[in-house]
């Protein structure tokens, strides 16, 4: 039986991939409670942003926290295919969460079902990154662990949905992302801890991608990725603001000005001059003759 290390670079991994996790949880949710305020393809867009951050924050926190994850006795790579393709069925499987809580009217119904399916999607997303992993001998899991990370997942998912349906201020947005993220590790680590190798000596060349070679330049990339949208976000006005700055626009226009917003229009200076006025206008020039 080989003997796993979690932590072969010491707290450095678990504290940085729960930092990803947190971020990854704080865009999504700021991009969800966006989507909530607006309409049409404004909110599609702020959805697609919202599901993209957090499957990335969650895939970049798995393997992050992977970096330090090692096996006496065995070298560990990791087949690329199937390490891409968890990432995007965490994005696809998240996204179709959010844009049940975003379009539903039966919010409690969304809620329910979409946090369901996005948990099961981000336990997929773990067992088929463990899946990507390659070694001199066999994986092995405890199967009541792998259904508690599973029962993590979904309660977590279900936290960040309702968080987002329910949640407008930043400070509460910033204390759900650090629940969120504190779930997501518990789940992550609840499923290495059902994780058993035996190790089997061997001299074949193991086929993938190293750690470092691999994994980490991806983590660095949707970090980067994380980071940037989240300065866009920042950036980006809320409803409130669209509203206020909307009234204050509306404020500094004279209740005079005509459609040029240049003064009154010809019907107004008419109006203001009377009836006389308006058929002196309108006379011909040898009718004044």
């Amino acid at each position: 039986m080989g003997h796993l290390d979690h932590a072969t670079f010491g707290w450095l991994t678990p504290l940085l991939s729960y930092a990803m996790a947190c971020i990854g949880a704080a865009l999504g949710l700021s991009c969800t409670v966006r989507a909530l305020d607006t309409t049409g393809r404004s909110r599609r867009n702020w959805l697609i942003t919202a599901a993209s951050a957090i499957g990335s924050g969650i895939w970049t926190m798995h393997f992050v926290a992977m970096l330090g994850f090692g096996v006496y006795g065995t070298d560990i790579r990791y087949n690329v295919p199937l390490t891409f393709l968890s990432l995007l069925g965490a994005m696809v499987v998240v996204g179709g969460g959010v844009f049940a809580v975003g379009y539903s009217r039966d919010r409690t119904r969304a809620l329910l079902l979409g946090g369901f399916a996005t948990g099961l999607g981000v336990a997929s997303m773990h067992y088929l990154g463990m899946a990507a992993l390659r070694l001199h001998g066999t994986i092995h899991y405890d199967p009541l662990r792998v259904v508690l990370s599973v029962v993590i997942a979904v309660i977590a998912a279900t936290a960040a949905l309702w968080a987002a349906l329910n949640i407008r201020s930043t400070r509460a947005v910033a204390l759900a992302s650090l629940v969120m993220g504190a779930a997501v590790s518990s789940m992550h680590y609840t499923g290495m801890l059902a994780v058993t190798v035996r190790v089997t000596p061997s001299g074949a060349v193991l086929h993938g991608a190293t750690a470092m070679q691999f994994i980490f330049p991806l983590a660095v990339g949707l970090g980067s990725y994380l980071f940037l949208t989240s300065a866009f976000v920042a950036l980006s006005p809320t409803a409130p603001e669209r509203a206020a700055y909307a009234h204050a626009e509306h404020a500094q226009t004279p209740a005079d000005a005509g459609p040029s917003g240049r003064g009154p229009d010809l019907r107004s200076r008419r109006a203001a001059r009377g009836p006389d006025a308006s058929t002196a206008d309108t006379r011909s020039p040898a009718a004044t003759r």
